[in-house]
């Protein structure tokens, strides 16, 4: 009996703890954010859309000549940023442009999930051109490691899938 009522606190705080840790894994959306999938999307659609007129007539000179504060990206054509913006990180991560950038101010480092996304693609081309493409059986091939390759259209990379493969948790 004495065992007992120390390890029911014990696994009361663990339970706490644990409720306390899952909060904080899910990520708050500021109040000028869109939150559904829905809103994400028109979001984004609408900021590309702007910028892709913005741009007219710049699309193929390279993004860093168009757009201020370009770090990645260097020597890719304007317009192919916007689409990889777009197809490559809204959508491989689930949110909007807002999570990384102020709009109407795109060049800002004000966000942290900005300098976070440009860490991570460096860890991807890391990932592809110094381990990957070095083991070998699978030098025949263009190996490629992108954000959906852990996030699968979250914020958070997927931990887990169900036994189909489809579903993150």
């Amino acid at each position: 009996m004495k065992l007992r009522v120390p390890l029911l606190a014990f696994l009361s705080l663990l339970l706490v703890v644990g409720m306390m840790y899952g909060q904080q894994g899910k990520p708050s959306v500021p109040p000028d954010e869109p939150s559904t999938p829905e809103a994400i999307k028109q979001f984004n659609n609408d900021k590309v859309a702007e910028l892709s007129k913005e741009i007219t007539g710049k699309e193929d000179q390279p993004a860093e000549v168009v757009f201020k504060n370009i770090k990645i990206f260097t020597g890719v054509p304007a317009g192919n940023l916007l689409k990889i913006m777009q197809m490559g990180y809204d959508r491989a991560l689930g949110t909007s442009c807002a999570h990384c950038h102020v709009p109407g101010q795109w060049d800002k480092d004000d966000k942290r999930p900005k300098q976070i996304a440009r860490d991570m693609a460096t860890m991807s081309h890391t990932i592809i051109f110094d381990l990957l493409r070095n083991i070998d059986g699978i030098k025949d091939r263009e190996p490629r490691v992108n954000c959906t390759t852990c996030h699968r259209g979250q914020l958070k990379p997927a931990l887990d899938l169900d036994a189909d493969g489809t579903k993150q948790r």
